[in-house]
């Protein structure tokens, strides 16, 4: 059997740190109310300098040296994001050329959330249908420089980052045995960036709808309920159950929604990876980051089942079951 086979993680954060007690003065929202509503202690934020296609390519570069791999031999980049550099080119082109793979087609993809998930699920079938012997998966963004701060309730979750993985198609029982995609499209406007696009141009609207809006509370309650369904959905597939899963990685979204996840599903909290205490919610990078942490920390063994979840904006959501 072939199977998509991750051979290395790797992730970038940028260098500035934004306590709650900062951002709590931007917002006017009490610091010790923060972390309560979200579990988030600080994030991290990309300098004026930084855009996404930068980070990205930061994460991509420790993935290929861990990988001990020539930039050369990549077949595919697949970068998802919704806060590229700039509408085109794609920032996976900006990508390539930083990080010297000349020889790879690129392109970026937006599923925001669960963009992660879905670049993923691209990438497992060009590695099955031998259309590539090596891919490079990148899920980065800036949402920072899309927050709106007269809106408190959403300018506290975000922070900046981006995490990569490396796959090869490789025989036998380990790599991704299943991705499930899915789009609910009556549900776009819970979270969005309604400026900038065709309908409404930043040069017509400024930044008045160039930053995040989230209708919050209808947010949670569905993405709870989606991922509830999505979670059981996957593994049964597979013919297991989730006392099967050793390690669940979601989309760090909010602590309290994860919690609220796990009650629900009955997980114990020692199976799921966090790092929302100090990144924030990081978007479609968040799963890649995650992931990379619990590889660092030697969490993920050899033969483990690893569960990556994400809900996002359209609603998107994705799961993906890996056997380690």
């Amino acid at each position: 059997m072939i199977l998509s086979r991750i051979i290395a993680t790797g992730a970038y954060l940028p260098s500035r740190i934004v306590t709650n007690a900062e951002i709590a003065k931007m917002v006017g929202i009490e610091e010790r109310a923060i972390y309560r509503r979200t579990g988030i202690r600080d994030r991290r934020w990309a300098d004026e300098k930084e855009a996404t296609s930068d980070l990205a390519a930061q994460a991509a570069k420790q993935v290929l040296a861990q990988a001990g791999m020539d930039p050369k031999a990549i077949d595919f980049i697949l970068v998802a994001t919704t806060s590229p550099d700039m509408f085109f080119p794609s920032t996976a082109c900006l990508v390539q050329e930083k990080i010297g793979a000349g020889r790879a087609a690129a392109f970026d993809l937006a599923a925001s959330c669960s963009g992660f998930i879905f670049a993923l699920s691209i990438a497992d079938q060009y590695l099955k249908n031998r259309q590539a012997k090596t891919v490079l998966v990148i899920a980065a963004e800036v949402k920072s420089r899309f927050l709106n701060y007269d809106d408190p309730g959403t300018a506290i979750l975000f922070g900046d980052g981006a995490g990569a993985v490396l796959l090869q198609a490789s025989e036998g029982e380990r790599g991704i045995l299943s991705c499930h995609l899915h789009t609910d499209g009556s549900k776009h406007d819970l979270i969005e960036i309604p400026g900038g696009g065709s309908r409404s141009p930043a040069v017509r609207e400024g930044r008045r709808l160039n930053t995040i809006r989230m209708k919050g509370n209808r947010l949670f309650r569905a993405v709870v309920r989606q991922f509830e369904q999505a979670i059981h959905g996957a593994v049964k597939h597979q013919g297991l159950t989730l006392s099967d899963v050793d390690h669940f990685i979601f989309h760090q979204a909010n602590r309290r929604m994860l919690e609220s996840l796990a009650k629900k599903c009955k997980i114990p909290m020692e199976k799921l990876v966090l790092v929302i205490e100090h990144y924030g919610n990081t978007s479609s990078s968040s799963i890649p980051i995650a992931l990379q942490a619990a590889d660092e920390a030697g969490r993920l063994k050899p033969g483990q089942l690893i569960f990556l979840g994400g809900v996002g904006g359209g609603l998107t959501g994705g799961t993906a079951l890996i056997r380690w």
